[in-house]
């Protein structure tokens, strides 16, 4: 029993970790669709530090949401 346990925990983390991977992939790709300039070019070749700190703190945000739904 003790095995299944652990093996159900580890399958559910697996699969939330993909989860949340991919839900920020897909906000990666809205924020860069959305924006009216190409945004890897203005944290990479402009060093836009200002565009650099607001995407970190999106994707802080997206995983403090992500660890909230899974843990409720």
């Amino acid at each position: 029993m003790f095995d299944a346990i652990i093996l159900a925990e580890f399958v559910s983390t697996i699969f939330y970790s993909l989860l949340g991977l991919g839900l920020m992939a897909v906000v990666w790709y809205a924020i860069t669709w959305i924006a009216p300039f190409p945004v890897v070019k203005e944290i990479e070749e402009d060093q836009n530090i200002a565009l650099a700190i607001l995407m970190g703190a999106i994707f802080l945000g997206m995983a403090i949401i992500i660890a909230a739904v899974i843990l409720s």
